[in-house]
Formats: C-alpha cells, sequence, structure tokens
C-alpha cells in the first residue's frame, strides 16, 4: 500500500490495516525508526496507582501463590480498569 505524507507530518493509515488491528480513536502508539522504516506499535497507557496496585498484587501473590485470579480480566478488575 502506498500513502502520502500530509501537512504537519501527517500520514493516513489504510482502512483495511485499521479494521484488521481494531485501532480507534485515540489510541497511543509507540514509533521507532527501525532499519530505514518507520515501526508503529499500539500501547495501553495506565495511570501510575494502578500500576502499582497491580505491583503490590504481583508481590503478594509471590508470598501466597495459592491465591489466584480466574483470569487476567477478573486481576485488573479487581483493581479497578475495565479490558
Amino acid at each position: 500500500m502506498l500513502v502520502e505524507m500530509r501537512a504537519r507530518s501527517q500520514i493516513t493509515l489504510p482502512i483495511e490495516i485499521i479494521k484488521n488491528l481494531g485501532i480507534n480513536e485515540g489510541d497511543k502508539f509507540k514509533i521507532e525508526e527501525r532499519d530505514g522504516g518507520v515501526f508503529l506499535c499500539p500501547v495501553v497507557v495506565y495511570p501510575k496507582a494502578k500500576l502499582e496496585q497491580l505491583a503490590k498484587i504481583i508481590k503478594e501473590h509471590k508470598k501466597n501463590p495459592s491465591a489466584v485470579f480466574e483470569s487476567v480480566e477478573d486481576m485488573f478488575k479487581d483493581i479497578g480498569i475495565d479490558l
């Protein structure tokens, strides 16, 4: 696919890529220059307080490995993050 650099350094991603990756307006990306090209990787950004809660859960789990969540989603729900 061929795209064109627009004003203000903007490039429009083809709709096929948007649909295939499930990208939505407001999504964030890590961008890297790699091997003479540009690489975009979708990322999710969580507030620091939520990550601290997650670190606490992991630390507690190391002390008591029998306490488990049914899924990653359940673990995140426990700290108030809805995936």
